[in-house]
């Protein structure tokens, strides 16, 4: 089994496995395979990106998120996050 060095490594590597599923949906689409079969495939990939974004957002709020608190950017700090659950 590979083992992944870092959490950027982690990250990576999860996010090209997605490049290559969604290659093969593309592929999918243009060969006309069957809808259900794509929207599950398109649906992995979201939920693919969905656990890089929550690896990203821990990782933003154990680290980032609490060095703006310590330097008094609060408001900034809470604009972000705000942005981010908006766009949820």
């Amino acid at each position: 089994m590979l083992k992944l060095k870092t959490k950027k490594d982690n990250l990576l590597h999860r996010l090209k496995i997605v490049r290559g599923q969604l290659s093969t949906i593309i592929e999918m689409v243009e060969k006309d395979t069957y809808c259900i079969k794509i929207l599950n495939n398109s649906r992995s990939v979201q939920k693919a990106l969905k656990q890089v974004d929550m690896l990203i957002m821990e990782d933003h709020l154990k680290h980032c998120a609490v060095d703006q608190a310590r330097r008094g950017e609060t408001a900034k700090l809470v604009k972000e996050l705000i942005d981010i659950y908006k766009y949820k």
